[in-house]
């Protein structure tokens, strides 16, 4: 059901070569971009009868508008089974405790006498989240995108998620109650790179989308290569890539709790990846064994978590040290990176490379994604190593503010028409020379 990937024995090699050992799911954007080109100009060209007939063609519905009305967002919230409605809140609640501590705050700092630098944070004017509705329903993604946005003061705030066919061309009424709890009511039944083209450009009209300064929130590769395209044109927070998982884990793990978290992320997608690295040979064996009945208890077992778990995206990597497995889940920079060891805290605080965390048994990447208080829209693809988790800080742009006085100018005067004339940019030297009656050559 699941591969190995035996690294025992040898010394592992270093950076990009230990990466190419380790498995990850096929996922070609590049490819991708050139089908989303079209689409996206389309829209631009043509707005909203665009997007009307890309709903017909891609998702089997015949709208005669995209803006959701404000009715169906307060019918959803009406109809909503109270327990999801509980659950959802206390998700919102959670999600507000932790980013509302990420806000950042205007800072001064005193350089020289009479010279300081402010950094002011001000917040993106305008945000268009995306919320997936493919293979399953994310209001847990409205969550995640929605509150850290708000918390950093994004005065306006739109999201769109893929009209269903089963719902009257609106998209699921989960999504939708999720967005009245939040407060959101500018929400467009639009999916794929269709809509993130529709909040790169805007559309007109009275339900018209203005457009957008940056767009977040998960999707499939559609949306990642719509992302890519724009890139430059709007902000974006990462090309999410296919879901992943890896499990740092020791012979005290146990081996029940290591094959449902891997079963947890693989039923989300065929691409979804599953990967545990272990130095115990006993747990590798034992959460083999356990995989067979789990699997076979649980829901979309042959389109989604057979191939999945099956898929070269997903193995058990087998390392001689906890050392080595440091090393693997580091190269590896996975999305969700739970740690199973003994003292498991200590192992979590020498990871360099994870989008986020999960510390010993009963922190399971479930948690994560629904009332840990963390975000889960976060790097996959390796993506970590270099990239964070959507928080209050994506939707924020620091600003310098540079005050100084005449004499804390002259005083490093000469120093920066020095630099200027070592860069050959005279010009910039006597932007100085002006203010203090200098000579400026060839005056």
């Amino acid at each position: 059901m699941i591969s190995r990937i035996d690294l025992r024995g040898n010394t592992l090699p270093e950076g990009g070569a230990l990466r190419d050992l380790l498995p990850r799911a096929e996922f070609d954007v590049e490819a991708a971009l050139e089908k989303v080109r079209p689409i996206c100009e389309d829209v631009h060209h043509r707005g909203t009868a665009a997007l009307i007939e890309y709903a017909e063609r891609f998702d089997g519905v015949k709208l005669e508008r995209v803006r959701v009305p404000a009715k169906a967002l307060r019918d959803a919230l009406d109809q909503l089974d109270p327990q999801v409605r509980d659950a959802l809140e206390e998700s919102i609640r959670r999600a507000r405790i932790v980013h509302r501590a990420q806000r950042r705050t205007t800072r001064t700092t005193q350089v020289v006498r009479g010279g300081s630098v402010t950094e002011k944070w001000v917040p993106v004017e305008r945000v268009g989240l995306y919320a997936p509705g493919g293979r399953s329903v994310y209001p847990s993604s409205v969550i995640m995108n929605v509150v850290p946005a708000q918390e950093a003061g994004v005065g306006s705030i739109a999201l769109a998620s893929p009209p269903q066919a089963e719902f009257d061309g609106l998209p699921h009424p989960t999504i939708l109650a999720a967005c009245a709890l939040l407060g959101i009511d500018e929400v467009y039944a639009a999916g794929g790179a269709q809509a993130v083209a529709m909040f790169a450009y805007g559309t007109a009209g009275p339900d018209g989308c203005p457009p957008a300064n940056m767009v977040t929130g998960p999707g499939n590769i559609w949306v990642a290569a719509a992302k890519r395209y724009f890139t430059g044109r709007i902000g974006i927070d990462t090309e999410a890539g296919p879901t992943e998982i890896a499990v740092l884990a020791d012979d005290t793990a146990d081996p029940v709790h290591v094959a449902a978290d891997l079963i947890s992320q693989a039923e989300h997608d065929p691409l979804a990846a599953a990967v545990l690295v272990t130095d115990s040979l006993a747990l590798a064996e034992a959460v083999e064994k356990e995989l067979e009945p789990q699997v076979a208890a649980t829901k979309h077992i042959e389109d989604r978590i057979k191939p999945a778990l099956a898929g070269r995206q997903s193995a058990i990597v087998l390392v001689d040290s906890l050392e080595d497995g440091l090393k693997v889940v580091d190269a590896y920079g996975a999305e969700h990176l739970e740690i199973q060891t003994a003292d498991a805290a200590a192992v979590a605080d020498r990871v360099r490379n994870a989008g986020a965390v999960f510390v010993g048994p009963w922190a399971p990447v479930s948690l994560g994604d629904y009332c840990a208080g963390s975000n889960h829209v976060l790097p996959t693809g390796g993506c970590a190593c270099h990239s964070s988790g959507l928080s209050v800080q994506s939707f924020l742009r620091g600003i310098h503010i540079v005050d100084y006085t005449r004499d804390a100018l002259a005083e490093v005067a000469h120093h920066v028409v020095t630099l200027a004339e070592a860069e050959d940019l005279p010009a910039h030297g006597a932007a100085l020379k002006a203010r203090f009656e200098w000579k400026v050559p060839n005056a």
